[in-house]
């Protein structure tokens, strides 16, 4: 069985006893959290698709680890002018161990 769930604007395939990388949730490591959006539930026949929202379906899932991602650099540029200019970037994440899905 397996659900597409939304977090932080991005839709991600949730199975059971999968890692989900997400944008950080202000929750502790070892907190359970329940998420309710809910898009779309499958198993090997059925598929129910909500619209937007599956009604009733749940995931609920562990907080594994509060972590930060690779640095990314950003770099302006423009020609002629003498302008550069030089950014970093390093993205909270929060890492989720999906314990069950209720339809």
């Amino acid at each position: 069985m397996y659900a597409i769930i939304r977090s932080g604007g991005h839709q991600y395939r949730a199975e059971v006893g999968a890692f989900l990388d997400v944008e950080k949730l202000p929750h502790n490591v070892n907190d359970s959290i329940e998420i309710s959006d809910v898009l779309l539930v499958g198993d090997g026949e059925t598929t129910v698709i909500g619209q937007p929202f599956v009604e009733g379906a749940k995931v609920k899932a562990t907080v594994v680890e509060q972590f930060r991602g690779e640095k990314i650099i950003v770099f302006h540029y423009r020609q002629r002018t003498n302008y550069r200019k030089t950014n970093g970037h390093r993205q909270y994440y929060t890492r989720l161990r999906i314990d069950a899905i209720q339809k």
